[in-house]
């Protein structure tokens, strides 16, 4: 063998394996969270920007655990998203919808270890910081709003949109939402409304507000505190604050409607509130007539229940009487309809059934959703 052709054997036989280990590497897929460990302090980053960072089953997973060892093992925890769009957009219930009526449906867990996790961050004994900087929706909601601090950018756009896909607006929905003041929780949960930028501020969803070009040194000034007490973790996001430059301060978008949302969506049941809505009249009352008329009827009979009792309960109560909902209608037709129409198929036009809210009895929806499940099925909190 001539000694050019030793040389390219020996080259070959570490190049080779190197850039088979450089391809094997590349190829290999980014986790779908990242959970760091800095110092004292904990970082959760939900990281699947191409899916909006949408919750899923693996998420849950690695983050419940770990946030119970932080608990005792660290001063604070932050949970952002990856990427400029989105925190979490919401759970990922196309892939509940793609197992329903098999043996081991996604459903049957799912939705429980959700709920567990949000329990956990409703009941954490340090300091949680979202930063929902994008869209925050859904399962994004869920992770965010039971912690102690919610940090709002000009680019959130916060919603529970459930009742569009033939679910309910779940994840802790019952106990935040009819605590917002007013009817405007129950407004919101029933219509999906949007709020957007300093709105999610005004309507007490988010504790504070930053720049969005200024989150990552909000970030690094939380991360850089010694040892921090809760009241310097609220110091430095005070300070943030107030030095925002979006208006913070500009009134509340939806304060001219604000009377309005509290006469008609009082009412004693969806359909009163249609009537009130009727007998406005006026053109932001018709709007949101046309939006109603857009929802799952069981969807709004389900969550104007929901609503109402959640005011009255604890959050591991709220989250034990949503399990019960959730294990009934997930396996039924609307919600495998609005998921396919909204979420799938992307025509934007389910088929309700029943078609209308004089098909759907109250008292079915009591007896039905709400009732108990078997001991051993009940959510274990």
């Amino acid at each position: 063998m001539l000694p050019c052709q030793l040389r390219s054997l020996r080259l070959s036989t570490v190049v080779r394996p190197l850039l088979l280990h450089a391809r094997t590497m590349a190829a290999a897929p980014e986790p779908p969270v990242i959970l760091q460990d800095v110092g004292d302090k904990g970082v959760i980053t939900l990281n699947r920007p191409k899916a909006l960072n949408a919750l899923n089953h693996q998420m849950i997973q690695l983050i419940q655990p770990r946030l119970k060892e932080w608990e005792s093992s660290k001063s604070m925890v932050i949970i952002k998203g990856a990427g400029e769009k989105a925190f979490c957009a919401g759970g990922d219930v196309r892939a509940v919808v793609e197992t329903v009526g098999e043996p081991d449906a996604l459903g049957e867990y799912f939705f429980r270890d959700e709920y567990i996790l949000n329990c956990l961050i409703g009941t954490l004994h340090i300091p949680y910081i979202a930063l929902i900087d994008g869209i925050t929706m859904g399962g994004g909601v869920g992770l965010s709003v039971h912690g102690q601090h919610r940090v709002a950018t000009e680019r959130t756009v916060f919603a529970m949109p459930e009742t569009g896909i033939g679910l309910f607006p779940d994840v802790g929905g019952a106990y935040f939402l009819p605590r917002l003041g007013g009817r405007l929780g129950m407004y919101l949960a029933l219509t999906g409304h949007r709020l957007k930028g300093r709105d999610v501020l005004k309507a007490g969803v988010a504790t504070h507000v930053c720049d969005a070009e200024r989150i990552g040194e909000l970030e690094e000034s939380l991360l850089s505190l010694q040892s921090p007490y809760p009241e310097d973790v609220a110091s430095v996001l005070q300070k943030f604050h107030e030095e925002s430059a979006f208006s913070k301060d500009a009134p509340f978008s939806l304060q001219p409607v604000l009377p309005k949302i509290q006469s008609c969506f009082s009412g004693g049941s969806v359909e009163e509130i249609c009537g009130n809505l009727e007998k406005d009249g006026s053109e932001w009352a018709v709007k949101q007539l046309e939006i109603l008329k857009k929802m799952s009827p069981t969807s709004l009979k389900v969550t104007f229940q929901q609503v109402e009792r959640g005011a009255h309960l604890t959050l591991q109560e709220c989250l034990a009487m949503e399990y019960r909902i959730v294990k009934r209608i997930y396996k039924e037709h609307d919600f495998t309809e609005g998921v396919g129409a909204v979420l799938i198929k992307k025509h934007q036009k389910p088929v309700w059934k029943p078609a209308s809210l004089s098909e759907v009895s109250d008292q079915h929806i009591a007896n039905h959703y709400f009732s108990p499940l078997n001991p051993a099925e009940e959510l274990p909190l």
